[in-house]
């Protein structure tokens, strides 16, 4: 059965679509077969593998209209799907509120395909809402990508427990923390230094919960989504594209 991961933060910004999309991309270079799934009405992680917001996907997966099969698209890196996003979805927070059991509506739209992958990577909104609340319950783990700056830390500690244990004490007992990945980490600035340094302070006592790769900022990293191709098929070279090389690595090492 394969492994689900959602990556999620509550702030914007924060390189939670590169992560997921780059993450996605070197675990299916490494021979497995990986589908993201495009949970957030921007369509970001969508754009970032080439596909445009004009097809069907998640949202008329969950709404009953298509079955998930027949609009997972294929990218142009082996290994590598994916169920897009569209506008439609940014209506879904309204639809969903009414609907029994909505925060299990994702988890069951995933269901029958789950088999088929070896990893789900799923791109949340950058909010706590009903869309992320679905991306936690049909997930095993949870990565919280964490911006190398003062105003990304605030708030962060206290919403990735409290949320996750509401999470796993109401909807979904298996989630788990996979770990907290530092990003756009430029070593010439203090405050990046200082971030990681109260980070790593705070989780002293459980520092696995820090994954060992530090994603740098990277003007490549920024580029390859504009070309619609992960990092590694635009810039196999470059050092954003090594650190999420071994951060991938992590990830299969965990999960």
């Amino acid at each position: 059965m394969g492994k689900t991961i959602v990556f999620a933060n509550q702030k914007g910004g924060v390189g939670k679509t590169t992560t997921a999309v780059n993450v996605g991309s070197y675990i299916a270079a490494e021979g497995k077969k990986v589908l993201l799934v495009d949970f957030d009405p921007q369509g970001n992680l969508s754009s970032s593998v080439g596909c445009n917001n004009k097809q069907d996907g998640i949202y008329e997966v969950i709404t009953d209209k298509r079955n998930i099969e027949d609009v997972i698209v294929k990218t142009d890196q082996e290994g590598l799907f994916i169920v897009t996003s569209n506008l439609n979805l940014s209506g879904a927070t309204i639809e969903l509120v009414d609907m029994e059991g909505r925060e299990f509506i994702l988890k069951k739209a995933l269901e029958s395909v789950k088999d088929n992958f070896d990893y789900i990577l799923i791109d949340c909104p950058p909010s706590l809402g009903v869309l992320t609340l679905n991306g936690f319950v049909a997930s095993d783990y949870v990565i919280v990508p964490l911006q190398c700056e003062f105003f990304a830390l605030e708030g962060f500690i206290t919403m990735l427990f409290q949320t996750v244990k509401r999470i796993q004490q109401t909807v979904n007992k298996k989630l788990k923390i996979a770990g907290i990945v530092f990003t756009m980490y430029d070593s010439r600035t203090r405050l990046s230094n200082e971030v990681i340094h109260k980070v790593k302070s705070t989780f002293a006592s459980h520092p696995e919960i820090l994954f060992q790769t530090i994603i740098p900022r990277n003007i490549r990293l920024t580029e390859a989504p504009s070309h619609g191709v992960p990092i590694n098929l635009y810039d196999n070279s470059c050092v954003g594209a090594k650190s999420y090389y071994k951060l991938a690595l992590e990830v299969i090492d965990r999960v």
